[in-house]
């Protein structure tokens, strides 16, 4: 046994020791009192996660955000005891992930927080004050909504961090990605999703018994039960409170093993009972579609002057400077040999050329002007964020940007399964590396 494990054993030891003072205390394991109604309910401890715990009343105040969510996109509840576990399962490893991050020094400061919920307010056509009153009606408590975004900003970031940016990407990967596209005429898959899990330890006995738990499932959607209602009630999927659904999927943003299983099937069929080195799947095909399509994009050739703002450049002088270019340009002056000498762009050297630009390629005031022009007119002085630009459009034509797309999407989609593969790992090797102690079968 190392060190790090006795140390971690120890320390839960000490948790355990102190809790077990409370039970003393209170007559069970407890840790905190609340008063309703003048009734005293005590807060029981469902989980012990490393050095701190999760209590009955969080687990049930989560319990009850979920199933207003699931009864709200018209799902239906399973069982209380299996909601329970796979709630607080998912409590279990947001607490191992924000303990992480506490450790490794990932915050969120109340200002980023301010903003975000400023955005969600936005988005929702809400100023923050009418957005606060819209979650105390539904019953939220808006301090608690707050550390909940803190906490959904951390995990993300912290994704972003351990994972996301360590995926790297290889040409030969989107050479490989785009032949499997093509053999399998490019199709793409709406799909839903059940996991057995198979811990690596699982001795026969255990493989067997979650094999049964997998047939279970499978003759209870051969039986018509709802695809959404078996995943909440047996899958160990992230997503399993949500249905199981996937999204769309190309083939090859699936493991080889699904996509094979499903390529014969019909909207609406089901696999049989996949092994992977995971678990045990059922896989459910909602849709599928095809792919191959062409792309033809205007693009436009331009060049353009450009003068930025600084702290010793204001924009009324900026504007002065574009205004004095522009009547030099009118008066015959050669736009490359201005270009050269006064714009601040990158693209100065080279007589200010942008070359051929796809629409999104330039922040939307550039664009926006220069799609307004006509071939070699030249624009007035435009603002954008860079500063002040005086453009000219040199041609125009429509291109098949087909090829160029299906590898920017192949990159994406590798990419987003990588990333999907290489943090669930992660996060499974956090949450086995953590010391977890489950009490709620002290309940169910």
């Amino acid at each position: 046994m190392n060190k790090h494990f006795t140390a971690k054993r120890l320390l839960s030891s000490l948790i355990s020791l102190c809790l077990w003072s409370a039970t003393l205390l209170f007559g069970h394991s407890s840790i905190a009192a609340a008063e309703d109604d003048g009734v005293v309910k005590i807060d029981r401890v469902v989980a012990v996660v490393e050095q701190s715990v999760i209590t009955e009343f969080e687990l049930a105040e989560r319990i009850r955000t979920v199933a207003a969510q699931i009864e709200k996109s018209g799902g239906q509840l399973p069982p209380e005891n299996i909601l329970a576990k796979q709630v607080l399962e998912r409590l279990i490893n947001d607490r191992v992930l924000l303990d992480y991050a506490s450790q490794t020094g990932l915050k969120v400061d109340d200002n980023q927080l301010d903003r975000t919920i400023e955005r969600i307010a936005e988005q929702n056509k809400l100023s923050v004050p009418e957005f606060k009153k819209a979650l105390e009606a539904d019953g939220i408590s808006y301090r608690k909504f707050r550390e909940d975004i803190r906490n959904e900003i951390i995990i993300a970031r912290l994704r972003e961090r351990e994972v996301e940016n360590k995926i790297n990407i290889s040409e030969s990967e989107i050479d490989n990605y785009l032949t499997t596209q093509a053999n399998s005429a490019q199709d793409e898959y709406d799909l839903a999703h059940i996991l057995i899990r198979t811990p690596e330890d699982s001795s026969p006995e255990d493989l067997q018994k979650l094999k049964a738990k997998a047939e279970e499932a499978l003759d209870k959607l051969n039986q018509g039960t709802d695809f959404a209602q078996v995943s909440a009630s047996y899958s160990d999927a992230p997503n399993a409170l949500e249905g199981g659904k996937l999204g769309w999927k190309a083939a090859g943003q699936i493991p080889e093993l699904f996509a094979e299983a499903i390529k014969p099937l019909s909207p609406g069929a089901l696999t049989p009972i996949l092994r992977s080195a995971n678990g045990f799947h059922i896989l459910k095909l909602l849709d599928r579609r095809g792919n191959a399509t062409s792309m033809l994009v205007d693009q436009t050739k331009v060049r353009h002057i450009l003068i930025k703002l600084t702290e010793v450049v204001s924009e009324n002088d900026a504007k002065h400077r574009m205004e004095s270019i522009k009547e030099r340009l009118e008066h015959g002056g050669d736009f490359q040999a201005l270009a050269r000498q006064y714009s601040e762009d990158g693209s100065a050297s080279n007589g200010g050329n942008l070359g051929w630009i796809n629409p999104g390629d330039t922040v939307p005031a550039f664009e926006q002007a220069m799609n307004k022009l006509g071939i070699n007119e030249i624009s007035e002085p435009v603002r954008s964020p860079f500063g002040f630009h005086i453009i000219q459009v040199l041609e125009r034509r429509k291109q098949d940007m087909s090829k160029e797309a299906a590898r920017l999407k192949a990159r994406q989609e590798i990419r987003a399964k990588k990333t999907d593969e290489a943090y669930q790992d992660w996060v499974r090797e956090q949450r086995d590396r953590a010391y977890v102690e489950l009490r709620l079968e002290d309940k169910f």
